[in-house]
């Protein structure tokens, strides 16, 4: 999941058949797009009554004491697809590289993600450390391999919910939660608890397994997924994962019948459903075409699809040659294209120079 853009680029616009992809437009947005900040009276009113119902929410149900971590967790881990097998519960550590605690980076307000997930008032981002695939190119790099983040318990975790409640968050925004997934659904039900009413939103891979996304039932509102390969090769190379393709895709049909179709309210705020994220890799057009094509077929306008073409060259990359460039404007013309092509009615792409290293968020512990 590659998050975050700087003020004086525009992330993300709907996409419209115009003729001008794969070359530069001439009336393109040059400035950022707008957004309001409460005013920190607001904030910190909103934040009073949060905690005031987080306190209420801890005597009322009895959980004044921290809950025990392993308590929820695992003996033998088989929440994403790698099935490792390793005790969480006594601290071992699985291939994602998380053990028995809950470790978390950031928790702040986002507001260059999709529009209908920022709007005006941002996303309320939680990035959690660690992540069960650890692509090659990974933009968030010091998040996914564990060297950035904090341990928190479940209830600091719940009162983060609250707090990005209070600053006016549209939704909680949980990025690469699928190993926290027993911490996770126990932290929201304490935050539900109190009172917090805001949509969450499960940002992933995309690699998951059926099993744990039955847990996720009730629990989450809106899946904002990846959908990375449709070649084994490809995803065996840069993932180690060959089994991604099939395992993505039949991910995404669960999500799409777990939270029905994509829907935004009157304000264009997304409210339930699936986004699907697809990252184009240089030089992959073709692969990047039967991605769109085997999602659309598999559920067709029921989601929204948003293009990227953000793709920035890592230090890892340079183990892979074929990486080592970013995505050109001609090849993700033609992505856009086909995507309009087949039909496609709700979608979203990236204008501006999205591919940088300034782009990626720091994980230095805001909000924790």
């Amino acid at each position: 999941m590659t998050k975050g853009m700087t003020k004086g680029t525009v992330p993300f616009v709907m996409c419209k058949k115009d003729g001008h992809y794969g070359r530069k437009r001439k009336n393109r947005t040059k400035g950022p797009v707008p957004f309001v900040m409460p005013e920190p009276s607001v904030i910190a009113s909103r934040a009073c009554a949060a905690w005031q119902s987080m306190d209420a929410a801890f005597i009322v149900g009895g959980l004044s004491q921290p809950i025990a971590m392993h308590q929820l967790l695992p003996t033998s881990c088989e929440l994403c697809p790698r099935v490792c097998g390793v005790n969480r519960a006594v601290g071992e550590r699985g291939i994602c590289g998380a053990d028995d605690t809950l470790v978390v980076a950031r928790a702040a307000l986002h507001h260059w993600e999709e529009p209908p997930i920022s709007g005006s008032g941002g996303s309320g981002t939680v990035f959690f450390s660690n992540c069960s695939l650890h692509c090659v190119y990974c933009q968030n790099e010091p998040l996914s391999s564990g060297r950035a983040g904090k341990a928190v318990s479940v209830q600091r975790l719940a009162e983060l919910f609250l707090e990005l409640e209070g600053q006016g968050a549209h939704n909680i925004n949980l990025v690469t939660p699928t190993h926290y997934v027993p911490q996770v659904i126990e932290a929201v039900s304490l935050a539900r608890a109190a009172s917090m009413s805001l949509p969450i939103v499960y940002n992933t891979s995309g690699y998951e397994s059926l099993a744990t996304l039955e847990l996720l039932a009730g629990v989450v509102d809106i899946y904002l997924t990846d959908l990375k390969y449709a070649s084994a090769a490809l995803a065996a190379r840069h993932s180690n994962a060959p089994d991604y393709p099939q395992v993505a895709l039949a991910a995404l049909k669960a999500m799409v019948a777990q939270v029905g179709e994509y829907r935004v309210d009157d304000a264009g705020i997304m409210r339930s459903g699936v986004i699907v994220r697809h990252l184009m890799l240089p030089g992959q057009l073709t692969d990047s075409q039967a991605v769109i094509a085997q999602a659309f077929e598999a559920v067709g306008n029921a989601v929204c699809y948003s293009l990227m073409n953000q793709f920035t060259p890592m230090p890892a990359c340079a183990h892979y040659p074929e990486l080592a460039a970013i995505v050109t404007e001609a090849e993700y013309g033609d992505l856009v294209a086909f995507a309009l092509d087949l039909g496609i009615t709700h979608s979203f792409m990236q204008e501006g120079g999205t591919a940088s290293e300034s782009f990626i968020p720091a994980f230095d512990l805001t909000g924790v």
